[in-house]
């Protein structure tokens, strides 16, 4: 256990070096950045925004049930059986039909059912009935269907708004679910989260319809980016579904801010007929129901580019061609709460840490010098050894510090020292009963090992159950706590092993007192 080769000595301080030169890029000036490389401190620690996002899926449950009104025609019709007085209420439809039993019958039917699927996990159909007065049906989504619609609207939801912070550039936020409807955002260092709220706070749902007076289709009236009234048909030429990309640009002619999009084939497809049919009329483009343009269709534009104009401001268009990339939230998001942590509180947690890790640091140094003399010393310089390792790895991983973090931290140094305890103990039994020194101390390390390990992989497996289903402070504890455990293997079993083979082989024939 005592002997080194060459190429072990050396792969071990190159090691050492290579990781540890990673924890001094921390303390590089801004203006000369050498790696770009560093420990991001999380909320608690340099302040920021705070968001609650809560979806509000009234809207999708009503798409939805409206999305069911021409299957369920459909399958009245196949099935011959008669109906009336069809109507559509908020989240519900209702008609009225001679034969309720018998269209219950195929209406939750398990076979093949497009239009009310069974669900297994719940054991449940996403629609219900309900029986009325007069052979009335009225047909709604059961709690099953809601929470089905719930989790799929909340998981691309979180997709959409990781999307949209991460093109403002905002850095290490955390986004993460919380019960079954919200969503949690912290933003480190952003002291005005008004940009990111109005951004969030848009659902980005565009189209292109036709100004219209008169539409088969109906009309809306909505009043135009100028404070124009216009009547527009309900039929969408194009959804933003369609789009592929969105970027600001600048106008040559009028210098103005402006909006250019490309289309995918199949919207290029349908821009491409609808400004060829309509030359000369006004197409709209509306955002969240409001008329953002409302330009003429001057000729064909069949390649699939065009571009959005509204008398915007470069950051107007910078925001909306950002919403348009990172696509359509499925439902309105709605701030439950907000809360801003001002960075005078994360420096105070920032010295309190410090303070905290200096003096535990000095007691263990001091302890371990007291109790072991020279082995102490080379367990201290393995302590710091370690310390520097952990916050090379960090740095390599960009990891985000939290207060839980700097706890794990501080955590480490007192496990650190553990190791290297176990096995000079273990040397000092050796020791009263070996004649040979070198032999005392090779055991000592080959007996101490198996104890040594098993103690660390035991917190290491809980530090990956604190990981694996923790949330983001626990996370960082977490994170922090397994990487010191590896590396106090590393430092404990490699650097320390080594001076202290250093000292044992050069005093072989001399009395060694632990």
């Amino acid at each position: 256990m005592l002997n080194f080769s060459k190429i072990n000595i050396i792969l071990i301080y190159l090691i050492f070096i290579l990781i540890s030169i990673f924890s001094i890029l921390n303390l590089q000036n801004k203006d000369n950045v050498f790696i770009d490389k560093k420990i991001n401190l999380g909320l608690d620690l340099q302040g920021g925004s705070y968001l609650l996002l809560e979806i509000n899926s009234d809207s999708l449950i009503k798409e939805k049930i409206q999305s069911k009104v021409i299957p369920i025609k459909k399958l009245l019709k196949d099935n011959n059986l008669r109906y009336q007085d069809f109507k559509i209420k908020d989240k519900t439809l209702s008609f009225k039909t001679d034969d309720i039993e018998r269209f219950k019958l195929f209406f939750f039917s398990k076979k093949d059912n497009l239009i009310n699927p069974y669900i297994d996990n719940f054991r449940s159909y996403e629609l219900d009935i309900n029986e009325l007065e007069n052979n009335y049906i009225e047909i709604f989504f059961s709690k099953f269907g809601i929470l089905t619609i719930n989790n799929s609207a909340l998981k691309q939801s979180i997709e959409i708004v990781r999307r949209r912070i991460d093109d403002v550039g905002t850095k290490e936020p955390t986004i993460l679910q919380r019960g079954e409807k919200r969503i949690l955002v912290e933003l480190p260092g952003l002291k005005d989260p008004e940009r990111i709220k109005k951004l969030l706070g848009k659902t980005a749902q565009l189209n292109f319809r036709l100004v219209s007076e008169n539409s088969e289709f109906g009309v809306d009236e909505l009043i135009s980016e100028t404070g124009e009234m216009l009547k527009i048909s309900k039929r969408i030429v194009m959804s933003g579904e369609n789009l592929i990309d969105a970027q600001p640009s600048i106008q040559n002619q009028q210098n103005e801010p402006t909006v250019s999009f490309s289309l995918d084939r199949l919207g290029a497809q349908k821009f491409g007929r609808a400004t060829t049919d309509n030359v000369g009329k006004r197409l709209a483009i509306v955002l969240d129901g409001k008329i953002i343009s409302a330009p003429n269709i001057n000729e064909p534009i069949t390649s699939g580019n065009g571009m959005i104009s509204g008398n915007f401001s470069f950051q107007e268009a910078t925001d909306l061609a950002l919403l348009l990339r990172s696509g359509a939230l499925p439902t309105p998001l709605d701030i439950v709460e907000e809360r801003t942590v001002g960075p005078d509180l994360g420096e105070d947690s920032i010295r309190s840490g410090i303070i905290s890790l200096i003096v535990g640091f000095i007691l263990v140094i001091l302890f371990m010098f007291y109790k072991y003399r020279i082995f102490g010393l080379i367990a201290n310089i393995a302590l710091i050894s370690n310390l520097l390792m952990l916050a090379g790895v960090l740095t390599i991983l960009e990891a985000t510090l939290t207060l839980p973090g700097i706890a794990g931290i501080i955590l480490t140094v007192g496990m650190a020292v553990d190791a290297n305890v176990l096995v000079f103990e273990r040397i000092k039994e050796e020791l009263k009963t070996e004649k040979s020194i070198i032999h005392a101390f090779d055991t000592g390390y080959s007996k101490a090992k198996i104890t040594v390990l098993d103690a660390n992989i035991t917190t290491l497996i809980a530090a990956a159950i604190l990981f694996a289903f923790g949330s983001g402070p626990v996370k960082g504890f977490a994170i922090t706590l397994g990487i010191g455990i590896i590396t106090t293997l590393f430092s404990a079993y490699f650097l320390a092993r080594h001076l202290t083979s250093l000292i044992v082989l050069r005093n072989n024939n001399k009395e060694i007192k632990i």
